[in-house]
């Protein structure tokens, strides 16, 4: 049995003033402040992280960018995937299943209303709704990633809670 962990932080709040399709919606100044606020309370957490990957949407890789930057992950660590750009969450569930088992702790980037089911999926706590710029921390005791199922909802961090 190995102990993975998944941290789910939904994308920073958006901007909708700009005329551009919505995988280009750029960061409101308000998404990058929560952003920056939850980052550095992750970054109290000393989690060792395995990878990053993030939805190519601008707003989710926006996010991606700022906890890295706060977090000084190298460029290295991080993949843009477009399956990620996901909001039913089945597309995020494959994905999650077909980790590489080396990955012990992963962060992912991504959208709602998927980030929030599969937090009440597989986590123990139900979340109404993970807010922009928040995360969630789930553990399993599984063999695989193919196997993760009913997990720990280990910590919820929103941005409301560090204001």
């Amino acid at each position: 049995m190995k102990n993975f962990k998944l941290i789910l932080v939904r994308h920073a709040k958006s901007s909708w003033e700009h005329n551009v399709s919505d995988v280009k919606r750029p960061l409101k100044k308000r998404g990058v402040n929560d952003a920056l606020l939850v980052s550095n309370q992750l970054k109290t957490k000393l989690y060792v992280i395995d990878k990053v990957f993030t939805s190519h949407a601008n707003r989710a890789h926006s996010t991606c960018k700022i906890f890295q930057e706060t977090l000084n992950w190298p460029n290295e660590l991080i993949s843009v995937k477009e399956e990620l750009y996901d909001f039913s969450g089945e597309s995020v569930i494959d994905f999650i299943s077909n980790i590489n088992d080396n990955l012990k702790t992963v962060v992912i980037f991504g959208h709602n209303h998927a980030f929030t089911s599969i937090a009440n999926i597989y986590g123990d706590r139900i979340i109404d709704n993970l807010p922009t710029a928040g995360a969630v921390v789930l553990s399993f005791n599984a063999d695989s990633w193919k196997y993760v199922k009913y997990g720990t909802t280990e910590l919820m961090m929103f941005p409301r809670d560090f204001k």
